[in-house]
């Protein structure tokens, strides 16, 4: 029978935190009082130690009333916790872009909350700033090339490698580089993306060393010459740089909890234009350290869930033990056609409208073989009428689902959750298998993934991008997972089409070979790598005063 004992809410020194986790004194680097690096020696130690359970939370498709996933997962962990298992949480760094733009900070919320949670929004231990720079060096490498003679003989309309910031201004997406003549540049079209966006960041999460980084680095394709063939990073001797900028970036980041679980914290790729998914070496760390790792992948099932089952399990050779469904009755109602500001009052039917969307979720959960649960975050609105509904209803179509409270009432709000997790790894076969074998073409992985993932009926691969996966099968990536950039508010790629859509169409209008992260990415739509600002940026309600404290994140 499992014994619940309550934590005590409080932070600790960051190394008493390290080390009951099995962490060696020497294998924290303080940054601070409040946080750390991990040297890669623990690992290195600790490589023969049995993995923990790995559990995922994922998302029925957002919406702006908020879904609370990041709450769940840092709530979840406490609970785990607080019923004695050796307990940790793997999440993502947070990008300055979305912290100052529309969506927020990244570290939970009311009792489910990570510290130091100023320091993790803003600047962190600069990990994002390094792939920044890294990132940046290796176009600045390839410009002053062509600068210099272009013994390359590099065609300058065909580098693709743009440059990154990480900050959402859409202003930058389409620029003119290189002009006032001769001395400053050769003129070319280029852009900016955001740097979760970036192909050094996806090599960052997707590697397990420097060694491994170093190749990664270095088989990045910046350009192709007159010829077509390829110019990688490697040409112009760029990795051994990159690689030094990222040399303290590659250690994962521990903090903790407001109830003192530990956290690492790793890794920034956004799930809409990226990977979504923090970093392999943080997780396999975090899986030789405890019993129990509770992780996210970014927004819902149809992004960050597919990204983390069909590339970062592919690559890191791991095996997920269950899966976690975060719902809430405020979203099934914006998905049953309730404008936000309608959403407080009770609406059962608006709940069943937009139920087929956490339905589809469900199935695409099936679609991996990993056991599932379905959890109900509760908000203040909520009635227990409309909870109960979408609890049974969840019930008949196969799966768990609980009601849980994590963001009002903590650890004790998960803890009906976390038993059910236990329950159906224990009583449930996991046949876990990706959604789609390597050898099949890359428009066959496309088709199988929004026609599977996303529920269209069809997929209009336009001719620019229809053109570029068949350039890139002939230099010889075919056998190599498929990214789609697709918008995150709808299972279409289209933003305003909510609940279940059926019947539509899934437009690829550009294809990007990231040779170096080791997949090709699919833009559908009209999604952007690089955001905007909104009307009324957050940025405008955060401020600092003479002590140094900030508000408003």
């Amino acid at each position: 029978m499992t014994e619940y004992k309550p934590l005590t809410e409080g932070l600790r020194p960051i190394e008493d935190v390290g080390l009951e986790i099995g962490l060696l004194q020497q294998e924290i680097e303080p940054y601070g009082r409040m946080k750390a690096k991990i040297s890669p020696n623990a690992r290195q130690r600790l490589a023969g130690n049995a993995d923990g359970k790995l559990i995922l939370v994922s998302a029925m498709t957002p919406t702006p009333a908020g879904e609370g996933k990041t709450t769940t997962c840092i709530g979840l962990a406490d609970s785990f916790r607080s019923l004695g298992r050796k307990t940790m949480l793997c999440l993502r760094e947070p990008s300055m872009g979305p912290v100052f733009g529309v969506k927020g900070g990244a570290t939970g919320g009311g009792k489910s909350q990570i510290e130091p949670m100023d320091e993790i929004n803003l600047h962190f231990t600069g990990d994002i700033h390094a792939v920044t720079s890294a990132h940046n060096l290796l176009t600045a490498l390839v410009a002053n090339h062509i600068q210099h003679g272009n013994l390359l003989d590099i065609d300058p309309k065909s580098t693709p490698f743009r440059r990154v910031m990480d900050m959402n201004d859409r202003s930058l997406r389409s620029i003119v580089s290189g002009l006032g003549g001769p001395a400053n540049g050769v003129p070319r079209e280029t852009g900016f993306d955001i740097t979760a966006a970036s192909e050094v960041m996806a090599a960052l999460c997707l590697t397990e060393d420097l060694n491994e980084l170093r190749e990664r680095l270095g088989s990045i394709i910046v350009a192709f010459n007159r010829k077509g063939e390829p110019i990688f990073a490697r040409d112009f001797k760029a990795q051994g740089a990159m690689c030094a900028i990222l040399k303290e970036a590659m250690k994962p980041n521990l903090v903790q909890t407001r109830y003192s679980t530990p956290v690492l914290i790793h890794g920034g790729p956004f799930a809409n234009i990226a990977h979504g998914c923090n970093s392999l070496v943080a997780t396999k760390l975090a899986l030789k350290l405890a019993d129990v790792v509770v992780t996210e992948a970014g927004f819902a099932t149809d992004l960050g869930a597919e990204k983390f089952f069909d590339i970062k399990c592919r690559v890191g050779r791991l095996k997920p033990a269950a899966a976690v469904i975060v719902a809430t009755v405020r979203a099934l109602k914006m998905h049953g056609g309730v404008p936000k500001n309608q959403l407080d009052g009770e609406n059962l039917q608006a709940v069943k409208a937009g139920f087929d969307n956490l339905a589809k979720h469900i199935e695409n959960i099936n679609h991996y073989g990993v056991p599932c649960v379905v959890s109900v975050n509760r908000f203040a609105s909520d009635t227990d009428a409309e909870i109960n509904w979408v609890v049974d209803a969840a019930r008949k179509l196969g799966v768990a689902a609980v009601e849980a409270d994590i963001y009002g009432k903590g650890p004790e709000g998960g803890l009906a959750l976390a038993k059910e997790i236990e329950n159906v790894i224990a009583t449930q076969k996991n046949e876990f298998a990706c959604l789609y074998p390597l050898e099949m073409s890359l428009v066959e992985k496309i088709n199988v993934i929004a026609r599977c993932c996303y529920g269209a009926s069809s997929v209009a691969i336009l001719k620019k991008a229809k053109d570029s996966l068949e350039k890139f099968e002939k230099l010889g990536y075919r056998k190599i997972p498929v990214c789609i950039a697709k918008t995150q508010s709808s299972l279409s790629d289209t933003v305003n089409k909510l609940g279940r859509p059926s019947g539509f169409e899934v437009t690829i209008r550009e294809a990007r070979l990231s040779a170096g992260a080791g997949f090709v990415v699919a833009i559908a739509g009209e999604i952007m790598t690089m955001p905007g600002l909104p009307a009324t940026p957050s940025a405008e309600h955060i401020d600092v005063d003479e002590n140094g404290n900030i508000t408003g994140l």
